[in-house]
């Protein structure tokens, strides 16, 4: 079965579900099929997302026990994104006690970073960092990340060529992974400890899984390096931090500093992983498309740009909160009521991206999706996620010319996470590098 009819029947498939669910779209909040739950396991985060557009574009749902509007389409999520009336601040949120402790929620709402903050709090907390995402620093990070990744590919070709490699463990982890401990400033001798905990957290590891024992651990051991290299000063961002503090005191607290650097090592990377991981998967199950590249009838880039509308590295992110009561595209928010984004049903919905939009076509590579979101929370390190899975895609199908899938995309077990949208692994065969 093609990728496109496969795509088709797991909508057909949905609205089956949909129906036999009992799930009215125009029943009120107090009905009891009225609210989809959310499953961070599903086999199918699309054809999920196709019953939540369907059933409108704001649709209550409960997320890791949380109820909350998610905002599904398109036009709905750009207006939730940039909507004055709409905070990340979790004061806003009316019933933020009632919050499982340990979720993925909860770690993203509680994050005291630039991440949860607005105003005037927000361009303080951003503008420091945004430094390190300009154009002339990321020009100079460039010869650095394609020697990595000819080290991951030379690395590769040392591999049996006819036995299964799993490629978002082998290479699109470990690239993003080093990119942004350079850019961070991660000191050698601390680097096999934090990527022990990191592996854990972005689910490729053998040893430990994904646990808020693991996410503690990392966390403690990022604020013991960031501590040691007080002393150590480099080219990199830790220092940059610790110099804007000695000068400007009142910029930066010590707290928002350690947020700061926990939140940019790891967000900076485990989001590229996904990226990396679904445009391999996406290229090698569309052959036609990955000719296109080869050949040199399409840019790199636009594989990039076509794998963040098709397959958003992020399935939904929470959250923004009524400030007052509003209505949006004819749903009535009470104040206070949380909203959930759905980047990756919004990166699939026919009204902005035709009716085709089921469908990965890079020749027709989208003006505008929201896969790193809108607004002055956009995300800082899109820049710096392209050009890596760039070089990476560039680098890997240029390297291996007769590789293959070694798994049937369905067969491919998902991250299991709310947040994350990707492939617990990407099994290949690679075959016999160019000559």
């Amino acid at each position: 079965m093609s990728q496109e009819s496969r795509l088709d029947q797991d909508t057909l498939d949905a609205r089956e579900q949909q129906a036999a669910d009992g799930y009215d779209p125009d029943a009120g909040p107090g009905c009891p099929h009225a609210r989809f739950v959310l499953d961070p396991a599903t086999p199918s985060l699309h054809a999920d997302n196709d019953r939540l557009r369907a059933a409108g574009p704001l649709v209550p749902v409960t997320a890791e026990g949380v109820p909350a509007w998610a905002a599904t389409r398109y036009a709905t999520l750009l207006t939730v994104l940039t909507h004055p009336k709409l905070s990340r601040d979790i004061r806003h949120w009316a019933t933020r006690d009632t919050c499982p402790a340990g979720t993925a929620i909860d770690r993203i709402v509680t994050d005291t970073s630039m991440l949860n903050a607005e105003g005037d709090d927000h361009r303080r907390l951003r503008t420091p960092v945004a430094g390190a995402f300009t154009a002339r620093r990321l020009q100079q990070l460039r010869p650095k990340i394609e020697a990595l990744t000819d080290r991951l590919v030379d690395a590769l070709a040392e591999l049996p060529p006819d036995e299964p490699v799993d490629l978002r463990k082998e290479f699109a982890y470990p690239l993003p992974r080093e990119v942004i401990s350079e850019l961070i400033g991660i000191p050698a001798e601390h680097q096999d400890a934090l990527h022990e905990l990191s592996d854990a957290v972005a689910q490729v590891s053998d040893t430990l899984d994904d646990s808020p024992d693991v996410r503690r651990a990392l966390h403690e051991l990022l604020d013991q390096i960031i501590e040691e290299r007080r002393d150590t000063p480099g080219e990199d961002l830790i220092t940059d931090l610790f110099r804007l503090r000695e000068k400007d005191g009142d910029r930066l607290s010590s707290d928002e500093l350690f947020a700061t650097i926990e939140l940019l090592f790891i967000a900076g990377h485990v989001t590229t992983v996904n990226l990396i991981t679904n445009a391999i998967g996406a290229l090698l199950n569309r052959p036609d498309q990955l000719e296109l590249l080869r050949t040199g009838q399409c840019d790199y880039s636009a594989a990039v740009e076509e794998t963040l509308r098709w397959d958003s590295p992020i399935a939904y992110f929470p959250m923004r909160y009524a400030v007052q009561d509003i209505e949006i595209d004819g749903v009535r928010l009470r104040a206070g009521e949380p909203v959930l984004a759905c980047f990756a049903a919004s990166g699939r919905d026919p009204g902005q991206f035709g009716e085709n939009a089921h469908r990965f076509d890079i020749t027709n590579p989208p003006s505008a999706h929201l896969a790193f979101g809108h607004g002055p929370h956009f995300c800082l390190g899109a820049p710096l996620a392209r050009i890596e899975a760039e070089i990476a895609l560039k680098a890997l199908f240029e390297a291996f010319p007769e590789i293959a899938p070694a798994a049937r995309p369905e067969d491919l077990a998902p991250l299991d996470t709310l947040l994350g949208n990707s492939t617990r692994s990407m099994p290949v065969l690679l075959g016999p590098r160019a000559r």
